[in-house]
C-alpha cells in the first residue's frame, strides 16, 4: 500500500506544471459552468415550462455545436502551431456569455447563451488537448489526462454544491446563483491567458498546409477508437437526465444539483487513477470495465425508484466518466501523428457530438412518450453494444504510448 502511495505521488510530482495550469483552468472554468447547468434543465421546466424533448433538444444542439466547432479549432491548431491562442479566445467567449444567463428572461435567451457558450467550449478543447498531449511525457500521458481530468471534474462537483447551498440561502433564487457563477469563468480566463506557456516546439515548427488529405493518415486503431466512443456515446446521454431523474423520485429542488456533485466527486476520485493504471497495465483493460459501469449505472436507473437508488446509480455512472472519458482522450493522443493530434481531437469530438445530439433526443422522446425506465433501459443496450464491438475490434494491442 506505502509503496502504491509513493508512486502515484512520485507520478504526479513528474507531470509537468503546463498540466497542472491547464486543469486548474478546467476547474474554475467548470465550477462556473456547473454552477448553471445543474439548475438550468430544472430552470427550463419548471420555471420556463419547457417539455423534457426540449431540454433533450436544447442539451443536443449546445453539446453538438461545441463538437462540430471542435474538429474545425483542431485542425487550424495544428497548420498554426499556436494551440494556446485558441484555447484563449475559446475561454474568453465562454467567460463573456455567462452573463446572458442571468439576464435572459426566454428559452430563446437561454437556447442562444447555451448555444454561444458551447461554442467557446469547442473552439478550446481540441487545442487544450492537443496542449496535454504535446506538453505530457508519453510514459505519463494517460496520468497527464487522467489529473487535467480530474482537476475538471473538482469544478464539476465545486460548481453544483456552491449551487445547492445557495439555493437553500436564497430561496430557490435561480438567477442570483446565474449571477455567483460569472467570476470564476473570468478566473479560468485570466489563468489561460497568464497561467500557460506553448510548448517551445510549436513556436518553432515550420507551419505546415492545411489539408483534407491530411485526414487519411489518421490510423485504423484511431478510427477504432472513435467507433468505439460513437457507440457508447448513444448511451451516455446529457447528464440532464440524471438530474431530471432524481427530481422524478422525489429529489427536493434545492437539493437537485446534488445529483452532479456526486456524480462528479466520484469521477474526480476516479480519472487520475485509472489513467495512472492504463500506463501501467494498458488501456483496453482499464476502459473495459469503465463501459462495464455505464451499463450498471443504466440498470440501476432505469429500475430504481428511490432517491438511494438512483444516486447509487448516480456513483456508477460517475466511475463510468471517470474510467472512460481520460482514456478516450489518450487513446486518440496514442493513435494520432504529434502533428495531427489538433485534427484527430477536432474529428473524435465532432463525430461524439453529432452522437450526442441524437442520443439526447432519442433520451427525451423516450421519457416523453414511455418514461424514464424506457430511456435508461435503451442506454444500458447501447452500452452492450459498445462493450461488445470493443472487445471484437482488439485495438488496445495496435494502441500503445509511442516512445519519449
Amino acid at each position: 500500500m506505502k509503496t502504491n502511495a509513493t508512486f502515484s505521488t512520485s507520478s504526479l510530482s513528474q507531470i509537468p506544471r503546463g498540466i497542472w495550469a491547464l486543469g486548474l483552468v478546467s476547474m474554475f472554468m467548470d465550477i462556473s459552468s456547473e454552477m448553471i447547468h445543474a439548475l438550468l434543465p430544472v430552470y427550463l421546466v419548471t420555471v420556463l415550462g419547457t417539455s423534457t424533448l426540449t431540454v433533450g433538444v436544447i442539451e443536443g444542439i449546445a453539446e453538438a455545436t461545441a463538437n462540430v466547432t471542435k474538429v474545425f479549432s483542431g485542425a487550424l491548431s495544428d497548420w498554426l502551431g499556436k494551440r494556446k491562442l485558441l484555447a484563449v479566445i475559446g475561454y474568453g467567449l465562454a467567460a463573456f456569455t455567462k452573463p446572458v444567463f442571468p439576464l435572459a428572461s426566454t428559452v430563446a435567451w437561454l437556447v442562444a447563451a447555451r448555444f454561444l457558450d458551447r461554442v467557446g467550449k469547442g473552439i478550446r478543447d481540441a487545442p487544450r488537448d492537443a496542449l496535454v498531449a504535446d506538453i505530457a511525457p508519453a510514459d505519463l500521458r494517460g496520468a497527464s489526462f487522467g489529473l487535467r481530468q480530474s482537476l475538471d471534474t473538482v469544478g464539476a462537483f465545486l460548481g453544483p454544491l456552491a449551487a445547492i447551498g445557495l439555493m437553500l440561502l436564497t430561496s430557490d433564487d435561480f438567477r442570483f446563483v446565474f449571477w455567483i457563477a460569472v467570476p470564476p469563468a473570468f478566473i479560468a480566463f485570466g489563468l489561460m491567458v497568464f497561467g500557460v506557456e506553448e510548448p517551445l516546439r510549436h513556436k518553432e515548427e515550420t507551419r505546415p498546409r492545411l489539408r483534407l488529405s491530411d485526414v487519411k493518415r489518421l490510423s485504423g486503431p484511431f478510427w477504432a477508437v472513435v467507433a468505439v466512443a460513437a457507440i457508447l456515446t448513444l448511451a451516455r446521454f446529457s447528464e440532464a437526465f440524471l438530474v431530471l431523474r432524481s427530481r422524478n423520485v422525489g429529489l427536493p429542488l434545492a437539493l437537485v444539483p446534488t445529483v452532479m456533485v456526486v456524480m462528479n466527486i466520484v469521477y474526480a476520485l476516479a480519472a487520475y487513477p485509472a489513467g495512472l493504471l492504463s500506463d501501467k497495465l494498458g488501456r483496453e483493460g482499464v476502459l473495459a470495465v469503465g463501459i462495464g459501469f455505464l451499463i450498471v449505472a443504466d440498470l440501476i436507473l432505469a429500475l430504481g425508484q428511490t432517491i438511494p437508488l438512483v444516486m447509487v446509480g448516480v456513483v456508477f455512472w460517475g466511475l463510468h466518466m471517470g474510467f472512460t472519458q481520460g482514456l478516450l482522450a489518450a487513446l486518440v493522443a496514442d493513435t494520432a501523428p504529434p502533428e495531427l493530434r489538433g485534427t484527430a481531437f477536432g474529428i473524435f469530438n465532432l463525430i461524439a457530438g453529432l452522437v450526442l445530439l441524437a442520443a439526447s433526443m432519442i433520451a427525451g422522446a423516450l421519457w416523453d412518450v414511455y418514461g424514464p425506465m424506457a430511456t435508461f433501459l435503451a442506454g444500458a443496450a447501447f452500452t452492450v453494444v459498445a462493450l461488445t464491438g470493443f472487445l471484437l475490434l482488439h485495438f488496445g494491442s495496435t494502441a500503445k504510448p509511442e516512445p519519449p
